[in-house]
């Protein structure tokens, strides 16, 4: 993993410290809105015979992670299943399949007899404007379940934020009300230059941990391979004790690193009075496309199984579905 440090680490003095004005709650809306960069993910195919691959490899990628497709080709074509999709965002998904969102969208276009074509695009704010709801695509994958801004299926997985720390410590820190977390050095998950913080940065705020907390930005710098690896990196470098970190992100990360981390869920799974730490995760299309997003959820039914598998393989830490209603 790279040494480099995290850009525009966190607030305050040396880069230390998260706002005190954040023990508002959180409407739904905002919860989303903050879970969307880390879930989304790229839909790139890999593998399957049945499903050939549309990749635009050859068009160029701007500062803003836009890849142009290539122009479509005059001879018939194939069903398509139209994925937008980050090219630099694993484990979600990269350019280069290795995802498991990638796997999830070989599957998707082998049990459809599709052809995948993607529009790529860097999960900065506006993306779901500038690809689903303009047209660009009809299928992202990792939404939140019941996300405003899309039509969705039942969710294919829920998970957690989970605290990452290193083994030869031995915390077993489980709950934000642990004593420890007011003295150790603490990384959370901000999301962009703004400082919009995440569900686990309101709960430190929300018990006045504050100055002790580092924030690491999920965007990250472009240019460098995986930008969300920062802050597990920030752990296994011994820059902070502890991270709070989306689940699939610290269960990926935490395993490709040269000192051993643990990997621990947060609990409760709501924070009190009402601040989610699980999210159940869909498949979403544009609204009004209910016969796509009902032959998604088909396939979504018949290889839960498989997905499965494909999750236990990158390391997902999964929360049962039975109360998927909730966020």
């Amino acid at each position: 993993m790279s040494s480099r440090s995290p850009e525009r680490p966190g607030l305050g003095a040396r880069g230390w410290g998260i706002g005190r004005a954040l023990r508002a709650p959180l409407s739904r809306h905002a919860e989303q809105s903050l879970l969307l960069v880390p879930a989304l993910a790229l839909l790139a195919l890999v593998g399957w015979r049945e499903a050939r691959i549309e990749t635009a490899q050859a068009a160029p990628v701007s500062e803003q992670g836009r890849v142009v497709p290539k122009s479509p080709a005059s001879s018939p074509r194939p069903r398509a299943l139209r994925v937008c999709a980050d090219p630099n965002n694993l484990p979600f998904s990269n350019a280069k399949g290795e995802g498991f969102e990638n796997r999830i969208a070989e599957l998707l276009a082998r049990d459809l007899h599709a052809k995948l074509e993607y529009t790529w695009w860097a999960q900065r704010r506006g993306y779901v404007r500038n690809t689903l709801s303009a047209g660009a695509c009809d299928v992202l994958l990792g939404v939140p379940a019941g996300f405003e801004r899309a039509l969705t299926t039942t969710p294919y997985y829920r998970s957690t934020y989970v605290f990452v720390s290193p083994r030869a410590k031995r915390y077993g820190i489980t709950s934000f009300d642990d004593p420890r977390l007011r003295t150790l050095r603490v990384g959370v998950q901000i999301v962009g230059d703004d400082y919009t913080n995440t569900p686990p940065a309101h709960a430190l705020s929300r018990r006045g941990i504050v100055r002790n907390v580092k924030g690491y930005t999920l965007y990250g710098d472009y240019k460098e391979p995986n930008p969300p690896a920062r802050i597990v990196d920030a752990v296994a470098r011994g820059e902070v004790d502890v991270a709070v970190v989306w689940g699939p992100l610290g269960g990926y990360f935490a395993k490709r690193e040269r000192v051993p981390l643990d990997v621990v869920p947060v609990s409760p799974r709501v924070d009190p009075p009402r601040l989610p730490m699980t999210f159940a995760i869909a498949v979403g299309v544009k609204k009004g496309n209910a016969p796509l997003r009902d032959s998604l959820q088909q396939v979504l039914d018949r290889r839960r199984p498989e997905i499965r598998r494909i999750l236990d393989d990158y390391g997902v830490p999964q929360v049962e579905l039975a109360d998927a209603s909730t966020p």
